[in-house]
């Protein structure tokens, strides 16, 4: 089993303290965790920093944990300047990032600009021009949304052909679409295991049926290690009523793993079990404290 460990990103406005989020990143690395993650959300009431930025800082504080974004909404971005940014950071980490990518949901495209009747197909053009920049030297690229005539990007990302691209989504189109373009399958942390358990058969029935191999699956788990198992129910149901709140997501408590840690233990198994080759823990509170615990009473029994 690996691990990831979320980056702390929720920040209130003049509070960011450097030497912590510098400790933090170092603690990460010490304790072995395999990849190093932030999120994007750009509007909502949690004050939560850039995703690109903070993996930017993270590369900088760091020598060999992978930094990664689950996900970026890559609709809402111009597949250009995404691209430029995405192959800066790899150059600068040495060919440390992860990309998470997803195509968002219909009721924040009214902000960008975007057409939520075509989303899915901006999305998928998005990710054939980024790959084309990425691995091209001249890009001719005639699409719907974007076209390109002869235009180059240097330099390409310090990976090749490019960053490995993990997918999130839950409908089964979604999952296929994943196994076509990607790399690798993120189940939200949104979502109950049972929820991700019935996601893994199709993302395996669709790498059967395309003869992939490599193709890796991983979830985000919001959870709290605490000996008041109360407590950290409570706790856990404030901070993602604040992190949801802008999308009107009912109570994500069900989706949450917490209390002592034979309990974190026990629902932690269950989402390895259900198919994830690596979890992502993700502490909404106290975060330099929760790693800490999870690193010396929770991960050692699920090695």
């Amino acid at each position: 089993m690996r691990f990831g460990i979320c980056i702390p990103q929720f920040v209130e406005d003049a509070a960011f303290d450097p030497g912590a989020l510098h400790g933090f990143l170092a603690r990460a690395e010490a304790h072995g965790f395999e990849s190093a993650w932030t999120q994007e959300q750009v509007l909502g009431t949690m004050p939560n920093l850039g995703p690109l930025e903070t993996m930017a800082y993270a590369a900088a504080c760091t020598s060999t944990i992978r930094l990664g974004c689950a996900v970026l909404i890559t609709t809402l971005h111009s597949p250009v300047h995404l691209a430029k940014s995405i192959g800066t950071l790899d150059q600068l980490s040495r060919g440390r990032i992860d990309v998470g990518v997803g195509t968002g949901g219909r009721r924040m495209f009214s902000a960008f600009g975007v057409d939520p009747d075509s989303f899915v197909a901006r999305f998928t053009e998005g990710l054939e021009l980024m790959k084309a920049l990425w691995t091209q030297p001249e890009v001719k690229f005639a699409g719907r949304f974007w076209q390109v005539d002869g235009a180059a990007m240097e330099p390409k990302p310090f990976q090749k052909p490019y960053p490995p691209l993990w997918f999130g989504g839950n409908a089964p189109a979604a999952l296929r679409r994943a196994v076509r373009h990607g790399d690798g399958f993120i189940g939200a942390g949104s979502q109950t295991t049972a929820a991700f358990a019935a996601q893994v058969p199709v993302v395996r029935e669709a790498l059967a049926e395309q003869g992939r191999s490599g193709f890796r699956i991983a979830k985000r788990v919001y959870l709290a290690v605490d000996d008041d198992a109360a407590r950290a129910r409570e706790r856990l149901s404030a901070a993602l009523h604040r992190l949801y709140g802008f999308f009107r997501l009912p109570d994500l408590t069900p989706v949450t793993v917490s209390g002592p840690p034979a309990a974190c233990v026990e629902g932690l198994r269950a989402v390895a079990d259900a198919g994830a080759e690596m979890i992502l823990l993700n502490p909404l509170f106290d975060e330099a404290e929760q790693m800490e615990r999870l690193a010396a009473e929770v991960m050692p029994h699920l090695a």
